[in-house]
């Protein structure tokens, strides 16, 4: 979809907008059709007190349960199809980044994990801080509400959140009965079943609620080589609680949960072939050709036929639970609130890092294992008054153990080294040993809200958050031919592979905060100016650091680049006004901002594309990078059957200083190893992307049934992206736009539906990928076909 189309599509959305506002009709909707986000109905706790959406001067998207079910978003990844200022890439969970503003990833060049690193989105659930990224790939469950915060929020927040955060609220226990359950059955055998109970224990005192779902589906990437489909689905969750209310004055709410994620995953398919500077015969066609044992040719060059021929077994095999208590007390005008939490990540997986039918690499994963611990202490203003206030102290700990573990096979030293290296140098060369990262971190808040005037408020908040980090990386590499070797063939394995030891620490603090103003121009438009400062505390590489071996320009063989152990803090300030609105009895709400964001010492994990020998990923702070846009969200009711919503995105970012950053896969062999990319577009960013649905449902009576028949679409689009920072033309990933729909007759104690997700089946690729080695292949993730399925609905 090119600028010209987008551009067309704005103006049909604004069109289709105007004409809501024109023909909204007074009156209530049918309860039938009515959505828990409907216009000016949406209470939100952005910040840390309950809130409608419309009277808070912060930029946000908020997401219903009905829109979550009747969208069928189940993840973080189809949620991004919402709300188009979330993007998502996830080559495989354990690398799963998530950007708002184009801002938050740790990726620049592809998704690679560094657990020395903390996310610049946080991503919250029932209040508790995850800090691993990988929790976001696991499937939502029970899920009341989903509220995606748009520029840094790290004062009330329980981490530096310095570009955004995905704060989800679970459904609570309720002391009246009630169940929910829901099957669906669809293409390549999709199976997801949800079901839900709730109710009470003891009278009105104990409550509980119990909920999970399973989804399985057939894999859509068909592996010649192995004889399987891979890319498959086979999702479990448990969700249990609690809820003490002894009195109106205080509750104690106890959640447990479990989420595991065990699929034949995650393959990659040719896409193309960039070339490079290397010798001929050390390019991809001629390696290709000329492999021993006979050349090697993929099963398709069409990355949409969804073929490869990968000879190593995939697996992912990841787990994430925990326990958390949540207390509320109320003492008179104010609530002292108290969230302990204790949660767990679990990682394992085997890659095939060659992408190809040859044994190059036979064995590439990570076992790894995350405790964290976190407590927060809040207390906040209940009654509104001229002064609104919250204030509250926060502990987090956590501790990341892995273990990496990579070995090469008989064609390494053929695909990876220069001619005339003995042939099984780099056959069975491996590596094993231990990565130990730890963090302690404090932090005080404050945010006071005055109303010196009936229209008009002022707010300011400061958080101080103080941070140590320890990081051990102990990995020793063994095996491969260890006799006869010279000092040049030593470099040459110490290039691929090297044993390395180190320690590094950090310890650090930083104050955080923000400050807006707010003018309510009537009793429905609202109008904002605010500022936000946040902060990161520094890094550590939990990778290794970057070695290059012999032959490489301008580095001596096999040093490596001391100087990426850490990185520093990244500061992230944004200025954004905006206006929120509501019309015709707040049955239609159009809300607009604009924002401009500076960021230096941006962090992120970086992959030289350009060394010669292998591909090297190291941390580095990127001077300074930009960002402005413009986001609209709109919703509104027509009538009492229809129902609209929209929502869009301007931005541009850049890397507004970068002049020492990794060159394009096209330089690699060139003398040129470090590549101004000051002006570049940022990584993972479109320009332009969008989302609008709607849903009509009309009463309809089945004989003595009363119900709704309903259909619905939705549909998001999003223009072309870098797939790296460099700017080459071969990791760019096209714009694209889907289509999903549904149409059902529903009650109010059942549904029955058909659904399509992609329905006009398009071919897109969710991410890029450039092959270890630097031979020129790019590989990818392409997207799934369409599905088509049934879903029934239980509701009491």
């Amino acid at each position: 979809m090119n600028s010209f189309q987008i551009t067309r599509a704005a103006l049909l959305l604004s069109t289709l907008c105007a004409s809501t506002v024109a023909f909204a009709e007074e009156g209530p909707a049918a309860t039938l059709t009515e959505e828990a986000e409907a216009p000016g109905s949406i209470v939100i706790t952005a910040r840390r007190r309950t809130e409608n959406a419309q009277s808070v001067p912060v930029s946000l998207s908020v997401v219903g349960p009905e829109t979550l079910d009747r969208t069928y978003t189940v993840n973080t990844n189809l949620l991004s199809q919402l709300v188009p200022t979330l993007n998502y890439s996830s080559a495989n969970p354990r690398n799963t980044a998530f950007t708002i503003r184009g801002l938050g990833s740790s990726v620049v060049a592809v998704s690679q994990a560094n657990d020395g690193l903390e996310p610049g989105v946080g991503f919250y659930v029932d209040q508790v801080y995850h800090a691993r990224p990988a929790t976001a790939a696991f499937d939502f469950t029970d899920i009341e509400q989903i509220e995606v915060l748009r520029g840094p929020q790290g004062t009330l927040f329980g981490k530096n959140t310095t570009a955004g955060a995905i704060n989800i609220t679970t459904k609570k226990p309720s002391f009246d009965f009630g169940a929910d359950a829901e099957l669906s059955y669809g293409s390549r055998n999709f199976v997801q079943a949800k079901a839900a109970i709730t109710g009470p224990l003891i009278g009105d005192v104990l409550a509980f609620r119990l909920s999970g779902s399973i989804t399985r589906q057939d894999g859509y990437i068909d592996n010649i080589a192995r004889g399987e489909k891979q890319n498959n689905v086979h999702n479990d969750a448990i969700r249990g609680q609690l809820l003490f209310r002894p009195s109106s004055d205080f509750s104690l709410r106890l959640i447990g949960d479990w989420s595991n994620f065990k699929n034949n995953c995650c393959a990659q398919v040719f896409v193309r072939v960039a070339p490079t500077l290397k010798p001929t015969a050390q390019q991809y066609a001629a390696l290709a050709a000329n492999a021993p044992g006979g050349a090697y040719v993929p099963p398709s060059t069409n990355p949409y036929d969804r073929i490869t021929s990968n000879d190593a077994p995939l697996g992912v095999d990841t787990q994430e639970g925990g326990v958390s208590a949540i207390a509320d007390w109320t003492v008179d005008s104010a609530t002292i609130t108290s969230v302990s939490a204790w949660r767990f990540w679990k990682w394992d997986a085997a890659n095939d890092r060659d992408y190809t039918g040859l044994h190059i690499q036979t064995t590439q994963h990570i076992p790894s294992r995350q405790d964290q611990y976190s407590q927060e202490f809040r207390i906040a203003s209940n009654t509104p008054g001229s002064i609104d206030y919250v204030a509250g102290l926060y502990y987090f700990q956590q501790k990341i153990v892995g273990h990496p573990i990579s070995i090469y096979g008989p064609l390494a030293t053929y695909w990876l080294l220069p001619a005339g290296r003995p042939a099984n140098l780099l056959d069975g060369y491996q590596t094993n040993g231990t990565t130990d990262f730890r963090t302690d971190s404090y932090g005080v808040f404050g945010e006071v809200t005055w109303r010196p005037l009936p229209r008009l408020s002022i707010t300011g908040g400061i958080r101080y958050t103080y941070e140590e980090k320890d990081g051990l990386y102990d990995v020793r590499a063994f095996g491969g031919l260890t006799t006869g070797l010279t000092s040049s063939l030593i470099s040459d394995k110490n290039s691929i592979l090297r044993t390395q030891f180190y320690t590094a620490h950090i310890g650090d603090g930083s104050a955080s905060g923000r400050a807006n103003i707010t003018y309510n121009l009537t009793n429905d438009v609202m109008a904002y100016a605010s500022i936000a400062r946040g902060e990161k505390s520094g890094g550590i590489n939990m990778s290794g650091l970057p070695v290059y071996g012999s032959g490489v320009p301008g580095h001596a063989n096999g040093d490596p680049i001391l100087g990426t152990a850490t990185v520093r803090p990244e500061k992230n300030t944004t200025w954004e006004g905006g206006f929120k609105t509501s019309w015709f009895d707040k049955r239609v709400t159009f809300n607009i901002d604009a924002y401009y964001t500076r960021v230096t010492d941006f962090q992120a994990n970086v992959v030289d594309n350009a060394a010669v020998i292998a591909l090297r990923s190291y941390l580095a702070n990127i001077p300074k990078v930009t960002v402005k846009g413009v986001e609209f969200d709109a919703a509104a009711r027509v009538g009492s059957y229809l129902t609209l919503r929209a929502s869009g995105v301007y931005s541009d970012g850049k890397y507004a200083s970068y002049p020492n950053g990794p060159c394009p896969i096209e330089l690699t062999g060139s003398s040129t190893t470090r590549c101004n990319l000051s002006g570049k577009a940022l990584a993972g960013l479109p320009k332009w992307s969008g989302s609008v649905g709607g849903e009509y449902a009309h009463p309809m009576a089945l004989g003595s049934l009363d119900g709704d028949v309903f259909l619905r679409a939705d549909a998001s689009a999003k223009t072309r992206i870098s797939g790296d920072a460099t700017g080459s033309a071969y990791t760019v990933i096209k714009g694209y736009a889907l289509v999903n729909a549904s149409i059902g007759y529903r009650t109010r104690h059942w549904e029955l539906a058909v659904f399509a997700r992609n329905l006009f089946d398009k071919d897109y690729m969710q991410n890029v990928t450039v092959q270890a080695g630097n031979s020129g292949l790019i590989v990818g993730t392409p997207s799934e076909p369409r599905l088509i399925g049934a879903t029934l609905r239980l509701h009491q």
